[in-house]
């Protein structure tokens, strides 16, 4: 299944730039930046399934961007790059050899045959080098956050501490309302009932539970989320909440008074064994 969700952009310095959604093993989301002749891949974790959308759509491979070291992210590029010859961008200090173009936060990316720039911002946390793009043109505000931010949810600290993965949510939920959160992973229904169980009394989040529950009986994905939802959703941007504080101490999970990180990080103990 290839799905294209964003369709032609309206109004932006590129209007015919589109994402297509390209689904790989069993729950990753790959995605192909493309002007309907030339394409960039973001976490290309498997290369098939990206040859054989590049192929059905006519498109050419002229960049590969990556977010953090991951195999599942990052095993298809020696395929890729045995077929085509472009560089790879990717974060400084996540130990990906592959990498050609090594970035860290306050670059910009800039992808000429697509007429596309990205800003990257440092994210840590759940690998300590992670990196996530961000397309800032007005009305078309893109990211792509490999594993840092998840619908409904956020990646596992396999490197990062839990202050370092608040901060870096904290910067992502600082972005404009509308922006295109383009994750690497179908979590949402699974992280949409661990948020319900820590906030049950969030209106908006029954709603959002309601259509990408319908969402996914019809087997189309539930992402792109947007900042906004996630901010009114997402327990992990709303970890300093008071109800949501309430239902840690409750369950036994947070002390009285504790820090607002200490909240974060029993929020992702508990989800860790939900």
């Amino acid at each position: 299944m290839i799905n294209s969700p964003q369709g032609a952009e309206s109004g932006a310095p590129r209007n015919d730039l589109s994402v297509l959604t390209v689904p790989a093993f069993k729950d990753n989301y790959l995605w192909l930046i493309h002007d309907g002749t030339h394409a960039a891949v973001v976490d290309p974790g498997d290369s098939g399934p990206i040859l054989d959308a590049l192929a059905s759509h006519g498109l050419t491979l002229t960049a590969i961007l990556l977010t953090h070291h991951h195999a599942d992210h990052t095993g298809g590029v020696p395929d890729l790059l045995a077929r085509f010859p472009v560089p790879v961008y990717g974060p400084r200090s996540d130990g990906i050899a592959a990498v050609t173009v090594p970035l860290a936060e306050g670059d910009r990316v800039t992808l000429p045959a697509l007429g596309l720039e990205l800003e990257v911002l440092d994210v840590p946390g759940h690998t300590l080098g992670h990196i996530a793009y961000v397309r800032r043109t007005p009305g078309r505000h893109w990211l792509f956050c490999g594993d840092t931010l998840f619908a409904g949810g956020c990646g596992r600290l396999f490197e990062g501490t839990p202050q370092q993965m608040a901060a870096s949510l904290d910067k992502l939920a600082s972005l404009p309302d509308d922006t295109q959160v383009y994750c690497a992973h179908e979590y949402t229904l699974s992280n949409l009932r661990f948020a319900q169980a820590v906030e049950p009394d969030n209106a908006a989040l029954a709603l959002r539970m309601r259509d990408e529950s319908a969402k996914r009986a019809l087997d189309l994905p539930t992402v792109p989320s947007s900042i906004g939802l996630e901010r009114a959703t997402n327990p992990f941007l709303r970890y300093r909440e008071a109800a949501i504080v309430r239902e840690l101490v409750k369950a036994g999970r947070l002390a009285e008074g504790a820090a607002p990180v200490q909240a974060f990080a029993a929020l992702r103990e508990w989800k860790n064994v939900f």
